[in-house]
């Protein structure tokens, strides 16, 4: 759990009253259904649901990479959605990292590279965040050299954290981030996720692991793209 109070009542991610629709033919899919969110520093949130309820498509507006049909996402209290995407680009490179199951890293970088790459569409590096700094702090400064397709699942997950923590964002926002690790290497990303909330980020995880729900400030239940507990 994370414990920084100061940072409590800060909303790093609010969502007002998103709605999502999307054709198929004749028909209309009603993929988000006024859903409304806020996430504060600090906080790590898990967002669960079956499949079809309609997390990745709220985690995708969240991060700017889907634009809502109705409603408004802020990050930082700044408009994300609703502008071009050049602008949403910007804003996610400066406040927000995203962390995928799979298709985090560049498979013809190397670990490190990925990291540099990241890095590279801010133009800048944070506090303590230089590329060898940010891997020693995943696990991973032996591995800097190595490219994806000689990591293991573990090493995977924790270098394509790296790559989403690169800019050192005030939001991290993770889609099923264990889906396919052991028990041992799902903890090991969790400690890091909790850390992270710990350290006063606000983090957003949706995931159906127990073992990721427990660890959570606070579980957000989605249901046929409707908020049915928070």
């Amino acid at each position: 759990m994370s414990t920084i109070e100061s940072t409590v009542d800060t909303v790093a991610l609010r969502a007002e009253h998103l709605y999502r629709f999307y054709r198929a033919g004749d028909e209309e899919v009603l993929a988000l259904r006024g859903v409304s969110l806020d996430v504060r520093a600090g906080e790590l949130v898990v967002i669960a649901g079956p499949s079809g309820s309609g997390k990745s498509t709220l985690l995708a507006c969240l991060a700017g990479l889907d634009e809502p049909d109705g409603g408004t996402v802020r990050l930082g209290g700044r408009r994300l959605s609703h502008r071009p995407e050049a602008e949403r680009a910007a804003l996610r490179a400066e406040q927000l990292g995203v962390l995928y199951q799979y298709g985090n890293l560049l498979e013809h970088l190397t670990v490190e590279a990925n990291v540099m790459f990241a890095q590279s569409l801010l133009r800048s590096r944070r506090g303590d965040h230089a590329p060898r700094a940010l891997l020693a702090s995943v696990g991973l400064e032996s591995r800097a050299g190595a490219y994806p397709g000689e990591l293991s699942g573990g090493e995977t997950a924790r270098a394509g954290l790296a790559v989403a923590l690169a800019n050192d964002p005030s939001v991290l926002i993770a889609d099923e981030p264990t889906g396919e690790l052991d028990a041992d290497s799902e903890q090991r990303l969790l400690d890091l996720l909790t850390a992270r909330a710990a350290g006063g980020k606000a983090v957003l995880v949706a995931s159906h692991s127990a073992a990721v729900m427990r660890a959570a400030d606070r579980v957000v239940q989605l249901r046929d793209g409707q908020v049915v507990t928070s």
